[in-house]
């Protein structure tokens, strides 16, 4: 959607290209989005690989994969960048979240190697604050959404989600650093809550609510 094109009209939508191959971000951004004229679909099913994200912050990698996945497909695109910040580790792992106990075989289904990577990223957190007294942390979401890859007015919408990581896992739902994060408002990790509680609660349901209303006041969805 280029500067001056027309907007989806009544009973169309806006393809919007989501920067990412997870299908349970996928799933979850699309229920935070319900509602808006919007069809969101992975990059990968449209053939276009992931974006380097070589950046030391949450922003300027999500910038990044969202002009990637804008100039690759000639569409819309919405990227999220987003990890767990622990304040005894100097908000570690921070960008490199995704990969923080090192990369895993490459070999495999890809849902597969995202549950090894999970598992790895958690254990060598635990590791890292084992003894820790302070075990204070939050998840960050960044989300950026862009009309084109050259777009001079990406738009732009943070939300964080305060808890703190416990000794063992606990819970079997959500994804990445879930089991570790411990809500006390809710007295549940994030892997025990349900669905439509995280989505209510969360760090991305919370930068989504801004980017709500950022693409129906600029983008005029």
């Amino acid at each position: 959607m280029r500067p001056g094109e027309a907007v989806p009209g009544p009973g169309s939508s806006l393809r919007l290209v989501l920067a990412s191959n997870n299908a349970k971000k996928l799933s979850e951004l699309q229920a935070l989005l319900t509602g808006l004229p919007v069809a969101l679909v992975t990059q990968g099913s449209l053939g276009v690989t992931e974006a380097e994200e070589p950046h030391i912050t949450f922003i300027e990698n999500a910038l990044a994969k969202a002009r990637h996945a804008a100039a690759a497909t000639g569409c819309a695109a919405l990227a999220d960048d987003s990890g767990v910040c622990v304040d005894a580790l100097g908000g570690a792992p921070g960008v490199i979240s995704a990969h923080y106990g090192g990369e895993v075989p490459a070999e495999g289904e890809r849902e597969a190697r995202r549950r090894l990577q999970d598992a790895a990223n958690n254990q060598r957190l635990l590791r890292e604050l084992q003894g820790a007294t302070d075990r204070r942390a939050h998840f960050v979401c960044t989300l950026v959404a862009v009309r084109h890859a050259e777009d001079p007015q990406p738009l732009v919408a943070v939300g964080r989600w305060l808890g703190q990581m416990l000794e063992a896992p606990r819970g079997t739902g959500g994804f990445g650093y879930d089991p570790l994060m411990f809500i006390p408002e809710q007295g549940l990790t994030v892997a025990e809550m349900d669905a439509a509680l995280k989505n209510t609660l969360s760090h991305r349901a919370r930068a989504a609510a801004q980017l709500r209303g950022l693409l129906q006041e600029v983008w005029r969805l």
